[in-house]
């Protein structure tokens, strides 16, 4: 296990070495910060000024080296915007971002499980095929379209829940969170459900699928004829079961509602890493965009060695198969 966590590690740092490049000189094709950075009425003098203060008049092979060298001690680049480190401003917004993504996930965990059991369970019922229905909206309606229109009820027409902003918060060892409070829980309701519709729709698909699977298998025939009562053979032998490629998906699906929060963030102005992504791209700030974004990739490294460590505890025979590798 050791070995093979420890050769997971050495490809993430190539993954992190290749996408740093890829970024980099895609942000960098991407137009000219000092253009928007400076007063348009500013003569050449300035412009190049300007430039030599932030580096940009290097070629950009060395821009690149000079990054990734202050990238290994840790720096990732000063905001040309905010004149802060890209790292600071980036941890200040995470937690929002994080918290977001957390309550979203259980809320398609805490739903989508139970659900898909039961359209799985009991595929011919009139509650089975609602369901399933109801999982096609998920994956077909846009995600911008489905925050304005519970915008459009919940805020405006029914006045039930704000619609923008985080609301209060409470500092627990450092973190600033919202979901302890009252009015934090009325503000990350709406985008929490908004960036969970997908995922729900995409639990209940695969619990579904999964649990019809199981239930064809000849453990489960096994099972009732010892006489286990249905419930014991659905919760020990058909979920059990089934768990293993859910876990994956909810590893690798948590990832991406960290990554891809940007939608639902800009609707609801939630201050999280999503939204200063955007302001950031709206003036052209490089640093944080790259930062961003190698953030992101790390996140995504880090999620899918969590994710194949817990495989192999739901599977023994994943262990055996790297033991034997």
């Amino acid at each position: 296990m050791l070995a093979y966590i420890f050769r997971r590690l050495l490809q993430s740092l190539l993954v992190l070495f290749v996408m740093s490049l890829l970024v980099f000189l895609g942000v960098y094709a991407i137009g000219n910060p000092v253009d928007i950075l400076i007063n348009p009425q500013a003569d050449q003098a300035e412009i190049e000024r300007v430039k030599a203060a932030l580096g940009l008049d290097q070629p950009v092979w060395v821009q690149y080296w000079t990054f990734l060298a202050n990238a290994l001690a840790g720096d990732l680049g000063k905001s040309f915007a905010a004149n802060v480190p890209a790292i600071q401003l980036i941890l200040q917004r995470m937690p929002a971002t994080v918290e977001l993504a957390l309550t979203a996930m259980v809320i398609a965990i805490v739903l989508g499980l139970p659900l898909g059991l039961w359209a799985g369970l009991k595929p011919d019922s009139v509650a089975a095929k609602a369901i399933m229905a109801g999982s096609i909206l998920g994956f077909s309606l846009p995600t911008f379209w489905v925050g304005l229109m519970l915008i459009m009820v919940f805020s405006v027409q029914l006045g039930w829940l704000p619609s923008t902003g985080r609301g209060q918060t409470v500092e627990v060892l450092g973190l600033h969170l919202s979901i302890l409070t009252w009015d934090g829980i009325r503000h990350i309701l709406m985008p929490a459900f908004n960036l969970a519709l997908f995922k729900l729709a995409l639990l209940i698909r695969l619990t579904r699928a999964g649990a019809r699977e199981a239930m064809l298998q000849d453990y489960v025939r096994f099972a009732r004829a010892k006489g286990l009562t249905e419930e014991r053979v659905v919760r020990v032998h058909v979920l059990k079961n089934i768990l293993i490629p859910i876990v994956t998906v909810v590893g690798l699906e948590f990832g991406s509602v960290i990554a891809f929060a940007i939608i639902t963030e800009t609707i609801f102005a939630w201050p999280g890493m999503g939204k200063l992504l955007i302001d950031s791209i709206n003036v052209l700030d490089r640093p944080v965009i790259v930062a961003y974004l190698l953030i992101i990739v790390f996140i995504f490294v880090v999620i899918n060695l969590a994710v194949d460590v817990l495989y192999s505890a739901l599977d023994p025979r994943v262990r055996l198969a790297g033991a034997r590798a």
